[in-house]
């Protein structure tokens, strides 16, 4: 298949660090040069450099019209999404041995219980070896738990789970293409013939030789198939006329719809939906069939809601009897992700923040932080208190304040350098000296535009000014510097 000629490409090569408006303008139009396509080449690498610096280094990529560039996956939230499948499929088994025993002895044992050959390779796929002796001093036994992977060959560290993977809702195929490289079979389907096209030629380029293509719809495609170890969907979230839309029932395909269908056909579903979406609605319209609940944000911007849907193993139901003997329904498990910070808690364990009477502030309120914004969408203000040492500094403000600095706290840090509230001489004190600064506003009467304009001050600068609403209801402003 042949998507770009000689011409093309070498042009595409010598002009990729160019403007491309510039290039629109000034090109000579040659016969045998495709300009539109490597105008759409030279913006697509552009982006990919800083969205998706593996495949800009990746030579041999052909890339979509640049609004299907900017609507594609990021190479971190697309490595977050392979990341967290890994650990879903992980394939555990336990094993006995003597305390006696060796490494390579404990290790062969495992092999024979996953079934692998002598010659075979086997890795521990979580991050260290669980390892638990018997309750009995006297026991002479220990219980080890290893995951296991497989490797293409003795020098290759590809992770190749002999596991079988669909994407139903394949695109421009970022997302597959990091998906696909745990699994020994991955199977793309997609309904527009063109992005097929692209996936076949750039899977090939990227090396992913267990990729296959499938051009068709979906839906159909979903019901017809053989159970697989994983699905992923990423509905399309525009209608008919082309208007964004966000509700789950209005995207397509509609995944409530599908949701009986997919809990039959694979071991487990992730699928991608709007950051917009408040995700305990999603959940509760799933209607039990959520595990986990992943809002992934980078740079401080929430991208997505990540929803894996499964049938839970008996020994980690999701649903049960109480002590009356009541069915019940437990939450899914949540996880903030923004860049490298990252928590997760039980979701049935946490309020929304909204508690009466919640911790007093610390007398010496020195420091402030503000969550990150997976953390503002998830809503684990208690969590973040309990973890961190810290207090809400109002019930609906969603900062929080401490005595001591927290290192590790998953967000914005700053510290206080006064504090007053909103006349004009607690303000001129405030602004002593101040001409500009940056400036934000959580349950407060005014915008932080208003707020600016009020108080006379320049964007910018080295000053951080918080208007907020503190325990017992009085509007504050905070000066503050960044940590």
């Amino acid at each position: 298949m042949t998507i770009m000629n000689d011409e093309t490409r070498e042009f595409v090569a010598m002009h990729r660090n160019e403007d491309v408006r510039e290039l629109a303008l000034k090109a000579r139009r040659v016969d045998e040069l495709d300009l539109p396509l490597a105008l759409d080449q030279i913006a697509g690498w552009q982006i990919a450099g800083k969205k998706l610096p593996q495949w800009a280094s990746c030579e041999g990529i052909v890339y979509p019209p640049h609004i299907s560039m900017e609507q594609c996956s990021s190479q971190f939230t697309a490595q977050y999404k392979s990341e967290i499948t890994q650990t879903l499929l992980a394939p555990v088994v336990t094993v006995r041995a003597r305390v006696s025993d060796s490494a390579e002895s404990v290790m062969q044992t495992a092999k024979s219980a996953f079934q692998l050959s002598d010659s075979a390779e086997l890795g521990n796929y979580e991050a260290e070896m669980c390892l638990r002796t018997s309750d009995s001093p006297e026991s002479d036994t220990q219980e080890v738990k290893m995951g296991a992977w497989m490797t293409d060959s003795a020098e290759s560290d590809t992770l190749v789970a002999k596991r079988t993977m669909v994407d139903l809702t394949g695109g421009f195929g970022v997302d597959f293409s990091y998906l696909a490289r745990g699994f020994s079979q991955a199977t793309y389907v997609e309904r527009q013939r063109h992005l097929c096209d692209l996936a076949e030629h750039n899977m090939a380029a990227l090396g992913l030789d267990q990729a296959r293509i499938v051009c068709g719809d979906g839906v159909e495609y979903l019901r017809q198939m053989d159970p697989v170890d994983f699905i992923y969907l990423d509905p399309a979230r525009r209608d008919e006329h082309g208007a964004r839309t966000y509700a789950i029932e209005d995207c397509t395909p509609n995944v409530l719809e599908l949701r009986n269908l997919l809990l039959a056909k694979s071991q487990c579903t992730l699928v991608k939906l709007s950051p917009m979406l408040d995700w305990r609605k999603a959940v509760a319209d799933f209607d039990g069939a959520v595990r986990e609940v992943h809002i992934v944000a980078t740079g401080n911007e929430c991208k997505e809601l990540l929803l894996v849907l499964g049938r839970p193993a008996h020994s980690d139901a999701r649903d049960g009897v109480d002590g009356a003997g009541s069915h019940r329904r437990l939450a899914p498990h949540v996880f903030c992700v923004n860049d490298d910070q990252r928590i997760d808690y039980d979701s049935a364990s946490y309020t929304q923040g909204l508690r009466v009477g919640g911790k007093p502030l610390p007398e010496a309120k020195n420091y402030l932080y503000e969550p990150n914004a997976s953390i503002m969408k998830a809503g684990c203000f208690d969590l973040v208190e309990e973890r961190f040492g810290v207090t809400q500094i109002g019930p609906s403000s969603h900062l929080f304040v401490s005595e001591q600095q927290i290192a590790d706290f998953p967000g914005r840090g700053f510290a206080i350098e006064a504090v007053g509230s909103m006349n004009k001489k607690d303000t001129k004190r405030l602004l002593n000296g101040v001409k500009q600064a940056n400036i934000a506003v959580r349950n407060f009467p005014l915008t932080a535009p208003q707020l600016r304009k009020k108080l006379k001050l320049a964007d910018g600068g080295t000053v951080y000014l918080f208007g907020t609403t503190v325990q017992g209801g009085d509007h504050v402003l905070l000066r503050t510097s960044k940590i």
